[in-house]
């Protein structure tokens, strides 16, 4: 798998997906719970595969480094 996530898009997806995660298990809702995973995971392995079938990346527009 190639990386194809940037570190900010990567950053949103790990908070976004434990937010849906909590969310998920407050109400009890097992689709809540399965997107959320599956955002925490595209998160920490910077690979997204509905980006990889679009053929698009966000690796290369990295907000982060123009901030270092």
């Amino acid at each position: 798998m190639k990386k194809n996530v940037g570190d900010l898009d990567s950053f949103l997806r790990i908070t976004a997906g434990l937010s849906m995660l909590g969310i998920g298990i407050k109400k009890d809702s097992s689709s809540l719970i399965l997107v959320g995973a599956m955002k925490v995971a595209q998160g920490i392995t910077r690979f997204c595969p509905f980006l990889y079938m679009m053929g698009i990346s966000t690796k290369e527009n990295n907000v982060l480094q123009i901030v270092k």
